[in-house]
Formats: structure tokens, C-alpha cells, sequence
């Protein structure tokens, strides 16, 4: 890439600390070149705030402010969620929202007829190879200009020093500088204590979790919901009809009153190393354990089985940042084939983080109690005689041939 050619930058502007000194950054290195910053609103609620005073403040010529909210739900969180698709107990908050935001990111680098697009992904992440493929998806000619991957900034200590030589205001210090991702379907925490995977998370220190609170400041007394489905897609909410979007509003504040959705792990980034995060995904998570109760009642087993399989596959594509690929499009194929008959009802208990079944409901249930019940049915149990001699024979065969040797 020529530097000289680089006139006009279009940049993935968060305003958190990374993308807030990289505009005057890129001025200095691309010869005071544009900086055109570009907000996407995935969910982030009052991140949102005061962006565009901040970015031209630090030097940006405009910002676009993207409400990508709904493209987010409809056509990357739901048919994840359809998929079952956990990346090592991870619901993907992350990952499927950056395809997402990337797909954004160019059709304005394409308008303003850019010379590169810039990310302030680490060259240690996930995120630089899930904006970068995205970009490539739909660009496959922009350059891409990656800052931690040039400048001689070692830290985020030595961010903050920047910051503050460079009067970029920023709204954490070094006694708060977790690094966070926040959208509507989750928050994720990394960094300072956390890098220590022998210390516990301070989970009852206020300010810490921002979606909920502790299971120990739970209520004590349990919270029923009843979530409806058709075809995989939720579509109501304690017999209230709205959109999936807002069912995962709703079930946030839900699930968050009650300890919800906290996660602590230590997970296999694609770049090889290990990286403890914790995620705060409180209306996902019972999502995600709705629709499962419910796909218990109305797929075969076969069909369940391979789908769980191919779950695994689908988890790493997002994960990995191959949002935008043939195998993925095939998968979501077959999983909405799956769907056509995962339409009912799920009722479950809430309590302090824990989620209890108490209910499903669908018109293409497979369960019958008339056939399963221990009670007098039609059930002819001689049958088995003969389902156990021929699934038994290879065994039997086997044997006898053992013990003539």
C-alpha cells in the first residue's frame, strides 16, 4: 500500500479508547489524509452518545451513525440461534456482530469513494480477521489500514498516554480499563484482573456487570416467561406478539434482574492463543435454552443429531470471521429446513441464574404420552423381542465366532 496514494480514510469509530486515537494517528502517518469515522448501532445503547462532537473534536471530517440493530437480529443473531451454534459455551456476541458492521462499513467506504478502510483491531484478536474477510467479501480491491499493526504502541497504558498528549477525551482510566464489546445481545469483559485466570470475577462490585447482577443479588423468589416460536424464530413474549428484537430487549432486562447469562471462560482465539473473557448475555442465553426445549419436542432424532453436529461447524465459521461463505450459506440452509416445524410454545422458570423447564407446547410435537407412558397404551412391548435379536446379532455373531478361536 502507497501511503501517498491514501487520501481519504473511512474508519470503524466505537469512540472507546482504540479508535478514539487512531484519528489523529492517521493523520499524522497518512499525510493528514480524510478521516471519515463511521459508528455502527449494533445495540450499544448510550455508547452512542456524543460521538459526533467527540470524532470531529479529534479530527474527523463527519460521522455516519448506522442503525444496523435490526439487520443484526433478523440476519445474523437468529440464524445463529437457529443453528445452535456455541462456539465453547460462547453465544457469538462478538463475532456475528462484526460481519455485520462490516458490511456497513463499506457501502459508506464505497460512497465516499475511500482510498482504505480502517479498523482498530488488535493484531492479537479475533475481530482484525472477522472485519478484514467481510471486507474482502465485499471490497476484495480496499486496502486495509490496521494501526496495532504498525504504530509502536505496546499497550493500553501507552493508549492512554497517547490519549492524553493528544487531548482525546475518554471516558475510562487506568483503574477501569477493561476492554469491552457491547452490543444488544451481549457485553464482554477482558483484561486487567481477568488476565489472571486465578482470580474470580468481581461480579458483586458495582459497576462491573452492566447487563444484570450476580446470581447472590437475585431475587429470591423465581420469574416465569413464556416465549412462542414459528419456524425457529421467536415471535412472542408472555403471549404479547413482537419482533425478535425486542423479545431480546425484553428477555435482557429479565434475565439480567435475575442472574442470567454469565459467563467465565477461557477460550481458543483463532490466532492460536488462549484468552479468558467474561459475557454477560442474559436475554441470549434464555433464548437460546427456549428454543432448544422446544426442538427437543419437535425434531426427529436423527435430524436433531446431525444438527447438533453441524452446530460445531457453524460456531467456528462465525467465530472465525466466514460469515460471508458458501459453507455457511449451505448450513443456514439446512438448519431452516429444520425449522419448518419448530413452532410452539416454552415456558421456563427463572432463578437466580439458574433456567428451569416448565412447559412446551407445539401442534408438531413428536412426544406422545399415550405411546410413552407407563400407564396401559397400545404399545405392543413384545415387539422389542425381535428389535433387540436383530439389533443384537452383529454382537451375537461376534461372540460366536470369538469363542470358536
Amino acid at each position: 500500500m502507497n501511503k501517498e496514494q491514501i487520501k481519504k480514510v473511512v474508519l470503524a469509530y466505537s469512540g472507546g479508547l482504540d479508535t478514539s486515537i487512531i484519528i489523529p494517528w492517521l493523520k499524522e502517518n497518512y499525510n493528514n489524509c480524510e478521516v471519515i469515522a463511521v459508528s455502527a448501532n449494533v445495540g450499544q445503547a448510550d455508547e452512542l452518545e456524543g460521538l459526533e462532537e467527540k470524532a470531529i473534536k479529534t479530527g474527523a471530517s463527519k460521522l455516519y451513525v448506522l442503525d444496523l440493530t435490526d439487520d443484526y437480529v433478523d440476519n445474523y443473531i437468529i440464524p445463529t440461534m437457529k443453528a445452535g451454534a456455541v462456539y465453547e459455551e460462547y453465544l457469538l456476541g462478538t463475532s456475528h456482530a462484526r460481519p455485520c458492521i462490516a458490511k456497513g462499513l463499506v457501502e459508506v467506504a464505497l460512497k465516499e469513494k475511500a482510498d482504505a478502510i480502517c479498523h482498530g483491531c488488535t493484531g492479537k484478536g479475533n475481530d482484525q480477521v472477522r472485519f478484514e474477510l467481510a471486507i474482502k467479501h465485499f471490497a476484495p480491491s480496499m486496502p486495509i489500514i490496521a494501526p496495532w499493526r504498525e504504530w509502536d504502541i505496546k499497550s493500553r497504558d501507552e493508549e492512554i498516554a497517547y490519549a492524553e498528549a493528544h487531548n482525546v477525551p475518554l471516558k475510562i482510566n487506568r483503574e477501569t480499563n477493561y476492554s469491552k464489546d457491547k452490543n444488544l445481545w451481549h457485553l464482554s469483559h477482558e483484561g486487567m484482573d481477568l488476565e489472571d485466570t486465578g482470580n474470580e470475577p468481581q461480579y458483586e462490585k458495582p459497576g462491573f456487570l452492566e447487563m444484570g447482577v450476580s446470581p447472590l443479588q437475585a431475587p429470591d423468589t423465581p420469574t416465569y416467561v413464556e416465549l412462542e416460536f414459528e419456524q425457529g424464530v421467536p415471535v412472542a413474549l408472555d403471549g404479547k406478539r413482537m419482533g425478535a428484537k425486542e423479545i431480546i430487549l425484553a428477555l435482557n432486562a429479565i434475565g439480567g434482574k435475575n442472574g442470567i447469562g454469565i459467563l467465565d471462560i477461557v477460550e481458543n482465539r483463532l490466532v492460536g492463543m488462549k484468552c479468558r473473557g467474561v459475557y454477560e448475555t442474559p436475554g441470549g442465553t434464555i433464548l437460546y435454552k427456549a428454543h432448544s426445549v422446544l426442538e427437543s419436542v419437535c425434531l426427529d432424532k436423527m435430524t436433531a443429531h446431525e444438527k447438533q453436529k453441524l452446530a460445531i461447524t457453524f460456531a467456528e465459521l462465525v467465530y472465525n470471521g466466514q460469515w460471508f461463505t458458501p459453507l455457511r450459506e449451505a448450513l443456514s440452509a439446512f438448519v431452516d429446513k429444520t425449522q419448518e416445524k419448530v413452532t410452539g410454545k416454552v415456558r421456563l422458570k427463572l432463578y437466580k441464574g439458574n433456567m428451569i423447564n416448565a412447559g412446551v407446547w407445539s401442534p408438531y410435537s413428536l412426544y406422545s404420552e399415550e405411546i410413552a407412558t407407563f400407564g396401559e397404551s397400545d404399545y405392543n412391548q413384545k415387539d422389542a423381542e425381535g428389535f433387540i435379536n436383530l439389533f443384537g446379532l452383529p454382537i451375537q455373531v461376534q461372540a460366536i465366532v470369538d469363542g470358536k478361536k
